[in-house]
């Protein structure tokens, strides 16, 4: 069925630029319907702390923010002008609320949401953290674009990170929508090998449901070997020439992912290329 409406969080000029050479391709292909979001910062004064801020300081903070909306929105432009499919340009006051609540609510009535990497350097404070929330909140599959990235169009060849747990589920079928007909997609499982592959019967089941699909789907096996999942999945999608990863995220605890480390924040610290996560 393919994608119809594509969500970009664009939250910064410095990364504008990357998550419309990732989008505007996908939009292309598929006829989609092209959201550009910018939420406009709100400069909140807290009741109990008293403090007087100057009218300068306000109209400076508006002018500024005023600035970031226009640079982003020229990128918009630039990219979609020439364009057949609908695009529009969101531009929205967070006010009383965090962007990342903006984000969620925008994301809701998107089939996938893409979004920059997170860079401190850049991001507003109300923009820390963002990617985690949007994808733990809105309930929709989140490409995160690495800072720079500028790679082949999305939908020719595909890895997911595979485990028998509702999140690689869903993003086993969250990649048929971004999925080229007859595209290569590798189902990679992270651990020991079976010592028979045909007793791997879940994972086949996959394999055959996305061959049903039209897909060329091909189940792979590979073992640790003292590196994380999020290294695996690094190491394969460049041995396989992958324009995507695709993993279910955040399936453990608050405590597992703070003491252990989980495979969502690694990869979101450490990504090589886009990353699809689903929850």
């Amino acid at each position: 069925m393919g994608l119809k409406t594509i969500l970009v969080c664009l939250t910064t000029p410095e990364h504008a630029e990357t998550l419309m050479k990732t989008a505007v391709p996908m939009a292309r292909k598929h006829g989609a319907h092209l959201i550009c979001l910018h939420t406009v910062e709100a400069l909140l004064v807290y009741p109990g702390i008293a403090m007087h801020i100057p009218e300068p300081a306000f109209a400076a903070f508006n002018a500024s923010q005023k600035k970031q909306a226009e640079d982003i929105k020229s990128v918009f432009t630039t990219h979609t002008t020439n364009e057949d499919f609908v695009s529009e340009f969101r531009l929205v006051h967070a006010e009383a609320v965090s962007a990342t609540d903006r984000m969620v609510e925008s994301a809701r009535a998107a089939d996938v949401v893409i979004m920059a990497q997170e860079d401190k350097e850049h991001a507003r404070f109300d923009q820390r953290r963002a990617q985690i929330q949007v994808i733990k909140e809105s309930g929709r599959p989140v490409i995160v674009v690495p800072l720079g990235y500028d790679g082949p169009v999305i939908g020719a060849n595909l890895l997911l990170g595979w485990s028998d747990t509702k999140e690689a589920t869903r993003a086993a079928h969250d990649l048929l929508g971004l999925a080229d007909t007859g595209a290569k997609l590798t189902l990679l499982r992270v651990g020991k090998s079976p010592h028979d592959a045909l007793t791997d019967a879940d994972a086949i089941d996959m394999v055959e449901m996305f061959a049903r699909h039209d897909l060329d789907a091909t189940l792979l096996h590979r073992e640790k070997m003292g590196d994380s999942i999020a290294d695996v999945l690094n190491k394969v999608a460049f041995e396989t020439g992958a324009d995507l990863i695709a993993t279910g995220a955040l399936g453990h605890s608050r405590t597992y992912d703070f003491v252990l480390g989980a495979t969502t924040h690694a990869l979101l610290r450490n990504q090589k290329l886009p990353v699809m996560f689903s929850k």
